[in-house]
């Protein structure tokens, strides 16, 4: 069993979470000393086995787990805040129960990505969540280049130490004017949401922030593809210089938005 914690305040705990820790036969925590002092806030004693299951260990968890399901036991499975499995732990559980048949359940309740996005002021109908971004600036800004043109408001979560690195590398790839929403410390005393462009917002990062953060990217306005003949004249700039005429058109249409095949069709067809 699934259960969503409290982002911060701990008044957003559902009935059914209290319920379940008070009565799981096993409660796997991402951390156990906040699990012990979200119970405490709660006013709930689990009755249930504690275990540990970060990252580190969550591998070599399993088979305890599984073995404790099969024997007909509830596990319930909790992570510091929010979602379990969305960037957090929990994926390779229900992963082994579903190859297992094992029946998986969810009490739903907080997700940090969908209160970030429902407060951003940003658009809501379509939207992807990316995780973390890359830690090294090369990879982090190729990431950027994959958003370029996402249709989809995009959500991902940042460390505040490396929130100014990382919004400085966004307006590098995506410009200072691509709106944005930088929410931190949401439902705690502190919280805080910077609306704007990307490059007010790396200004004020810049300063030091500190918190859970959660970023929320505005999706990309429809750009309208270069002429043909452009692109076709660039394609053959490229061959020029030594680039295989298929390699060169596929990597111009893909930067334009443009069919692959038409573009190299039109470099044939130009001889």
């Amino acid at each position: 069993m699934l259960a969503a914690t409290p982002l911060g305040d701990v008044r957003d705990a559902s009935p059914r979470l209290v319920e379940a820790l008070g009565t799981a036969e096993v409660i796997a925590a991402e951390d156990t000393r906040r699990l012990r002092s979200l119970a405490s806030a709660l006013d709930v004693t689990p009755s249930g086995r504690v275990v540990s299951f970060y990252d580190q260990v969550e591998t070599a968890r399993l088979p305890g787990l599984l073995e404790a399901l099969r024997d007909g036991q509830t596990v319930l499975l909790v992570t510091d805040a929010g979602m379990p499995s969305v960037s957090d732990p929990g994926y390779r559980l229900v992963a082994a129960c579903v190859a297992e048949d094992v029946q998986v359940t969810c009490l739903p309740g907080p997700s940090a990505v969908t209160t970030a996005l429902a407060v951003s002021g940003l658009p809501s109908d379509r939207f992807c969540f990316d995780g973390f971004p890359p830690r090294k600036q090369g990879e982090r800004r190729r990431w950027f280049a994959a958003l370029l043109d996402e249709p989809r408001t995009c959500v991902f979560f940042e460390s505040p130490h490396r929130l100014a690195d990382t919004l400085a590398d966004a307006v590098h790839v995506l410009g200072a004017d691509r709106r944005a929403a930088v929410c931190r410390e949401l439902t705690k005393t502190y919280e805080e949401v910077k609306r704007g462009g990307l490059g007010e917002l790396a200004e004020w990062a810049a300063e030091g922030v500190r918190g859970e953060i959660t970023v929320v990217l505005a999706p990309a306005e429809a750009r309208e593809a270069p002429p043909m003949e452009a692109l076709v004249a660039e394609v053959k700039q490229r061959v020029a210089a030594g680039e295989r005429t298929k390699t060169a058109a596929a990597e111009v249409a893909e930067a334009a938005g443009v069919s692959k095949k038409a573009l190299y069709d039109a470099v044939i067809s130009k001889g």
